[in-house]
C-alpha cells in the first residue's frame, strides 16, 4: 500500500480540496485490517481508502477495527492509487467482480467524502468497466448528487440506502428521516443507477413494531428493491453497549448477523398481506445481491438459487431468471481452482453449494463470484432455513433451539 505525497492529486472537480492523507506513522498505528484498503466481502471486493466517520451509530462495524473514535475522515492513499490497487488486485475480474465503495469505515455521502467517491466512480467508469458497484449510505443525497450518479454510463451502480427506523438516539443518533428523504430523492431521479432500500439492522423490540414495519413498507415503494437483514452483534459491539449502559439486544454474540425466526415471520406476513386500498409493496429480498440483481433485471451473481428456500419470497420472474443462469459447475474445474487457492481436504459440489476446507472468506468469494454458485466452508455450515444467519432465535427442523 502506498500513501506518499507524490500521489496527492490537485483539487477535486468543483475546486474542492482533497481530504488530508494519513502519515505512514498514522497508518502503521491502525489495526491491520483497517490499514488494508481492499477486503473481499460477500457482496464484492470492498475498497476502503478513507477512514473516519462522525455519525456514531452504536452498532457500526467500525468497532471491529478499533477506530470508532476516529470521527474526521482521512485518506490512506489517493483516489488514483486506490483505483489502481483495486483493478490490479489478484481477485479482481473486469465486468464480473462486484465492487463496494467505502462501506467499512465511513459514510460515502458525507460532504467531504463524496467528491472522492465520485472521482473513483469516474475513473472506473472511464475504463469502460461494467462491474456491479455498490455504494451504501444513510446520509443526505441532493439532486446534484443524483445528476453525478446518472453520469456514469458503463458501471452497474446501485445506491443502497440504510434505513433502520431506530428511535433511540443513544444507539442511532442519525434520524432515519434523513435516509428516507435520500431514498425518495434517489429513486425519483434514477436513470443510470438503481436504488435499494437497505432495511437494517432489524432488532426485535427495538424497531420491529407494526409502525416500523408500516414505515418500511411505505418506503419500499420508493426503491427498485428492498433488502432486510439483522444485526452484527460481535464482542466489540457488545462491549461498547455495556460500557455506555445501552440495552443489549441479545445475551450472546455471533460471527453472523442475527435475525430471529419470529422477527422474519412478522415481516414477511406484513409484506404479503399489505393493507386494504394501498398499492402493492415493493419487492422484498433476504440477500443484498438478490435485491441488486432484481433491480438490474439480472440473475443473482452470488448463486443463491442453490439455497432454494431463500427464493420463497422472490418474484416468479426473478426465480425463472436465476434458474436459467444457475449451473452446477464441474467438480474437476472447481477442485483445480480451489486447490490453487489453498483448499485442503475434499472439495464437494452439491446441489446447494461448493463446499471447501481451509479457505478464508476472500478465496471462497472469489470462487463464488467466478462460478456464480454458493461456496461454503465445511466447518461453518449454512443451516437449512436460517439463510446464513446466526442460529440465535431459530428452531431446528427437529424443533430444538439451534443456539
Amino acid at each position: 500500500m502506498t500513501a506518499t505525497s507524490d500521489l496527492v492529486p490537485g483539487p477535486l472537480p468543483g475546486g474542492r480540496r482533497p481530504l488530508p492523507l494519513l502519515t505512514p506513522e498514522q497508518i502503521g498505528a491502525l489495526k491491520p485490517g483497517l490499514a488494508d484498503v481492499i477486503e473481499y466481502r460477500k457482496s464484492g471486493l470492498s475498497l476502503n481508502h478513507i477512514v473516519g466517520c462522525p455519525l456514531d451509530c452504536g452498532y457500526c462495524v467500525r468497532h471491529l477495527f478499533d477506530n470508532f473514535e476516529m470521527k474526521t475522515p482521512r485518506r490512506l492513499m489517493s483516489d488514483e492509487a486506490a483505483v489502481e490497487a483495486l483493478i490490479h488486485h489478484p481477485y479482481f475480474r473486469p465486468g464480473r467482480t462486484p465492487i463496494q465503495l467505502l462501506n467499512r469505515a465511513t459514510d460515502p455521502m458525507l460532504p467531504v467524502v463524496k467528491p472522492h467517491v465520485f472521482e473513483v466512480l469516474r475513473q472506473l467508469d472511464g475504463r469502460g468497466l461494467t462491474n456491479h458497484v455498490l455504494v451504501i449510505t444513510r446520509w443526505r443525497v441532493s439532486t446534484e448528487d443524483c445528476a453525478v450518479l446518472n453520469s456514469f454510463r458503463n458501471l452497474r451502480l446501485t445506491i443502497l440506502v440504510t434505513h433502520s427506523g431506530i428511535d433511540d438516539p443513544r444507539i442511532e443518533p442519525v434520524n432515519s428521516s434523513i435516509a428516507a428523504d435520500s431514498l425518495r430523492m434517489l429513486y425519483e431521479h434514477a436513470e443510470n443507477y438503481r436504488t435499494v432500500l437497505y432495511w437494517r439492522p432489524i432488532v426485535p423490540g427495538l424497531n420491529d413494531s407494526l409502525g416500523h414495519i408500516e414505515r418500511a413498507r411505505e418506503l419500499s415503494l420508493h426503491a427498485h428493491a428492498t433488502v432486510f437483514t439483522g444485526l452484527f452483534f460481535r464482542d466489540e459491539i457488545k462491549a461498547y453497549y455495556d460500557s455506555h449502559g445501552l440495552p443489549t439486544p441479545y445475551e450472546d454474540t455471533a460471527r453472523r448477523k442475527i435475525l430471529p425466526e419470529q422477527a422474519e415471520e412478522r415481516i414477511l406476513d406484513a409484506f404479503e398481506l399489505g393493507a386494504v386500498g394501498v398499492q402493492d409493496w415493493g419487492r422484498l429480498f433476504r440477500k443484498t445481491s438478490c435485491g441488486v440483481a432484481y433491480a438490474w433485471g439480472e440473475a443473482d451473481y452470488n448463486g443463491h438459487y442453490g439455497v432454494r428456500e431463500l427464493c420463497d419470497i422472490c418474484p416468479p420472474e426473478q426465480i425463472e431468471l436465476c434458474a436459467k443462469a444457475w449451473k452446477k459447475p464441474d467438480l474437476d474445474e472447481v477442485t483445480r481452482e480451489a486447490r490453487a487457492l489453498g483448499a485442503v481436504g475434499d472439495v464437494e459440489v452439491n446441489d446447494r453449494a461448493i463446499v471447501v476446507e481451509g479457505l478464508d472468506e476472500p478465496p471462497r468469494y472469489y470462487l463464488q463470484h467466478g462460478f456464480g454458485y454458493q461456496c461454503h466452508d465445511r466447518t461453518k455450515p449454512h443451516l437449512y432455513r436460517q439463510h446464513g444467519r446466526a442460529p440465535i432465535g431459530w428452531t431446528a427442523e427437529n424443533g430444538t433451539d439451534t443456539r
